[in-house]
């Protein structure tokens, strides 16, 4: 299962999301402690400094343009400093903020909370004070939103509607959305607000409510698996939706479409914020969506990520490298660092993409000694990613002798993966390292200074393309030749001994 995700979360491309909904910018203001107030019991707060984050559909939006999609937005902004701020945090992420329309008269919605800070590093939010009008916009701003909708429709793949019922996502412009998008054959996934009533979603693709949402408008409190798969069956059958994704925080999200009903499990984390996790998991089903994924995978992928950005603090976006990490750790026991070499390449092409130096040795490495830790740890100051090919038992025996190597290929392998200076190791069993350098295509090739006038294998095509050669210095009377010979001359003189 792990290589699926690993293979779908590298292979996204850039759909076009559209973002309808709230809008709002977040802002941390950050203060140490120092002291108790003589007026009352409270803490005084020495300002440290001030942050600013998307948030709402802004946060999705931020989502959306970290994991490499490309994010349309749409709703209504103040005309005011916050709205200024927060387009511009917008701009930042890549964001296409045309469909942005400043309101007159009408805050940005913001939520500045401050944080306190104990010896400068221990964060607690201590309030948050929001700035908001939730009254609905008049009918001339519905007309005009609903028109730039239209206008966008035509250039994304699905449709996001985020809403925090701040007066926007009313249940006239929801329905008229949804029959749009419907006629143009486009998803349309909702992250529900807090309500009783869900009947303007009627027709939407996918809901994604969590625990408490959909507590709230089903009727009843979510505690097990059974209650619910109990919700999203009422919620599908009475919205007329395709895919109903409920959170359910540590337990995972619970998904039911027309061929599953299965909760979907997550690795329980340390939760340090939940805000911006709703964003999140949105962010994520509709971008594996657009790109074609199953809705059990979309589901796996967006436990990944709203449990990564659970882990950080504030509305915090996550990386497609991130995810790509998260999957490699949690598999490790399974995936090891040894890998074939066409899956090997794979993901060294990915690497290559996030901007990684990939730097490739070879050798027997049959009985590890100081001379060997060294030598990759002078690989790894080369760049990001040390790959080591590792000549196979059949190999060894070709170029050391029939009585090599002592340690099996496996063995070897096993000893390379446990030390951190090593990413990735390929067995081959060529006697060069020729074929497997031009699949991988390093950015520097390392070898010891011994060859120096033996030639190195793979010279000349790592050059040609700008990749680089860089001769390792020795330790001096460390190999494993030496090893093995000083291991039988004491093994001799033992046995001389034993025989006196």
């Amino acid at each position: 299962m792990y290589e699926q995700l690993i293979k779908t979360v590298t292979n996204l491309g850039s759909p076009k999301v559209l973002v309808a909904g709230d809008f709002m910018l977040d802002v941390y203001i950050y203060g140490d402690a120092l002291r108790i107030s003589p007026e009352a019991p409270v803490p005084v707060l020495k300002i440290c400094r001030t942050e600013y984050s998307c948030g709402g559909a802004a946060s999705v939006a931020a989502d959306i343009s970290a994991l490499g999609a490309i994010s349309i937005c749409l709703g209504v902004i103040g005309d005011d400093p916050n709205g200024e701020i927060l387009m511009d945090k917008l701009t930042e992420t890549g964001a296409d903020i045309t469909g942005l329309f400043a309101a007159a008269g009408r805050p940005t919605i913001s939520k500045q909370r401050l944080i306190g800070l104990a010896q400068h590093r221990h964060r607690q939010q201590l309030i948050r004070m929001d700035q908001e009008s939730t009254e609905p916009l008049s009918d001339e701003q519905y007309e005009k939103i609903l028109h730039a909708y239209k206008e966008r429709l035509k250039q994304v793949n699905i449709v996001c509607l985020q809403d925090y019922n701040k007066g926007l996502l009313s249940s006239s412009l929801c329905k008229q959305m949804i029959r749009l998008a419907a006629q143009a054959n486009k998803k349309v996934l909702v992250d529900p607000s807090l309500t009783s009533d869900y009947s303007k979603y009627s027709g939407a693709t996918v809901i994604a409510p969590n625990r408490k949402e959909a507590s709230t408008t089903v009727g009843f409190e979510i505690k097990t698996e059974s209650d619910a798969a109990r919700a999203a069956e009422e919620l599908a059958e009475k919205l007329g939706l395709d895919a109903v994704v409920i959170t359910l925080d540590k337990e995972g999200a619970y998904l039911k479409t027309g061929k599953i009903s299965e909760l979907i499990p997550t690795r329980p984390r340390s939760v340090y914020d939940v805000s911006g996790a709703g964003d999140m998991v949105l962010a994520t089903l509709a971008i594996t969506l657009a790109s074609g994924c199953d809705y059990k995978t979309a589901v796996q992928l967006s436990n990944i990520t709203g449990g990564i950005e659970v882990e950080k603090f504030g509305t915090a976006t996550v990386t497609i490298e991130e995810v790509v990490n998260e999957i490699t750790s949690q598999n490790q026991d399974i995936i090891g660092k040894i890998r074939e070499i066409d899956r090997l390449a794979d993901e060294l092409n990915w690497q290559r993409r996030q901007k990684k130096i990939i730097v490739f040795t070879n050798g027997c490495f049959d009985v590890i000694h100081r001379g060997h830790i060294e030598f990759l740890r002078f690989c790894k100051q080369q760049g990001d990613i040390v790959v080591v090919g590792l000549n196979s038992d059949s190999s060894v025996k070709s170029i050391k002798g029939p009585d090599r190597p002592i340690n099996n290929q496996h063995d070897r392998g096993a000893v390379l993966a446990a030390l951190d200076t090593v990413d990735y190791i390929t067995i081959f069993d060529e006697p060069t390292p020729s074929n497997i350098i031009k699949k991988i295509k390093p950015d520097v090739l390392v070898k010891g200074q011994d060859w120096t006038d033996k030639g190195v294998v793979g010279r000349e095509f790592v050059e040609s393309y700008g990749g680089k050669v860089v001769l390792a210095p020795l330790v001096e009377g460390k190999s494993s030749t030496a090893t093995i010979e000083k291991m039988k001359a004491l093994e001799k003189s033992s046995s001389e001994q034993s025989n006196r």
